[in-house]
């Protein structure tokens, strides 16, 4: 496991994740809980919770990392 905690996650910022092969990339929204998050997809606008991306675990290809403009 490498790259970002989620302590250090920003509003507005742009986030890439991995994990168990599957690559997100989006938004975050809004902080709504302890160590769960509103995040908007930046290909499908979609909204989802961080939970959701996270829901079967963290597998041992996880990573997040920022992305810079």
């Amino acid at each position: 496991m490498s790259g970002l905690a989620f302590s250090s996650m920003r509003v507005g910022k742009k986030y890439r994740l991995v994990n168990y092969g599957e690559k997100s990339e989006f938004t975050l929204i809004e902080v709504v809980g302890r160590n769960d998050y509103r995040l908007k997809d930046l290909f499908s606008m979609e909204n989802y919770l961080m939970s959701d991306l996270t829901q079967y675990g963290k597998g041992e290809d996880f990573e997040l990392r920022e992305i810079y403009d």
